[in-house]
């Protein structure tokens, strides 16, 4: 294995001392012309790197912001991330981008790595139900943002999208289009996002006068396409078929759909879905998917500034004062759920 060149090496090649190439890379201005000229000589000859990690230790500031997301396969998160970096990007950071895969397990690994190493600070959206593995992480003194997720019972800031405004929407317009038994695939019941998508849901019943037993849940482990095939099966399979299904993100809905197109159950005119996110396949599916928009990107771009802001404050005379922001959803209909009923 090749040994690395040091900046020892690049001053012995150069005849000067290890300062005079370290004022070369740093303070050039500082040093003649001619010296300048053979250290950079030297540099290039060698194939020279400074190491970053060392200069950042050395000066307490990380340029790295951990980003910890539950499922990089889904187009949604990958939208938060380009929110993200395009931020940090601005700010002269780069994004260290990692996937919990909706594990408890998993997500403590990487935040134990972003302690190590001693990341500028981190977002994260949660995959551990119990608040455990933010309670180990809060002890490192790291900033962090919540993203997709408000931040009860914590005092961190956090960017998230209104999900009880979101499964209102969602079941309001099934309703509206004379649906009056939905089913709702739900995902992991540990997830506030699956929860509170569904008291949207229930609160959209209850303002047309309709009871919760009008909504059947069938929950997934996973939010991602294979769990939604599974989800469509069980639908499928039910004595009593709904006439339209409300998945908790559009992974799911595109599932069902497969199940439903596999089993010659046409959509929307036997059953209609509507999901959440509208990630771009929504509105290429095979049926164009009614879903619920989250701004993602912003969501990413908004939650990157506020841990900007926080890390900032940190060298500030005014201590930095927490942030909740919520966004609103937007429900984007296509063909879908346009059946009249």
């Amino acid at each position: 294995m090749a040994q690395s060149v040091g900046i020892k090496d690049v001053a012995r090649a150069a005849g000067v001392s290890v300062g005079t190439v370290s004022n070369v890379i740093n303070r050039p201005d500082t040093v003649a012309s001619e010296t300048r000229a053979r250290v950079q000589s030297a540099i290039e000859r060698l194939g020279y790197v400074r190491s970053e990690s060392a200069r950042q230790l050395r000066a307490g500031r990380s340029r790295i912001m951990g980003l910890l997301v539950l499922d990089m396969g889904n187009p949604f998160f990958v939208d938060v991330a380009r929110g993200a970096e395009r931020a940090a990007r601005e700010a002269g950071l780069g994004v260290m981008v990692c996937n919990s895969a909706q594990s408890a397990g998993e997500e403590a690994d990487y935040l134990s790595l972003f302690a190590e190493q001693r990341v500028r600070g981190v977002l994260l959206t949660p995959a551990d139900a119990t608040g455990r593995n933010i309670a180990a992480f809060r002890r490192h003194g790291i900033p962090f943002v919540l993203v997709d997720r408000v931040a009860e019972g914590t005092t961190e800031c956090s960017v998230s999208v209104d999900d009880v405004a979101g499964g209102a929407l969602a079941v309001r317009h099934l309703v509206d289009a004379g649906h009056r038994s939905i089913a709702y695939v739900s995902g992991p019941p540990g997830l506030n996002q699956v929860r509170d998508r569904r008291e949207g849901a229930l609160t959209a019943l209850a303002e047309a006068g309709l009871g919760p037993d009008l909504l059947r849940e069938l929950p997934t482990e996973r939010l991602d396409v294979a769990a939604g095939r599974d989800a469509g099966a069980r639908l499928l399979g039910l004595a009593e078929r709904p006439t339209a299904v409300f998945c908790a993100n559009d992974l799911l809905a595109l599932g069902v759909l497969q199940a439903l197109y596999a089993a010659g159950v046409a959509v929307p005119e036997d059953l209609a879905i509507v999901g959440y996110d509208d990630i771009e396949f929504a509105a290429a599916a095979a049926v164009p998917l009614t879903s619920v928009r989250q701004p993602a990107v912003t969501m990413g771009a908004l939650a990157a500034e506020l841990l900007l802001e926080e890390t900032e404050a940190q060298t500030a005379p005014a201590p930095h004062e927490h942030r909740r922001v919520v966004l609103q959803p937007e429900l984007v209909v296509r063909r879908s759920s346009l059946a009249a009923r």
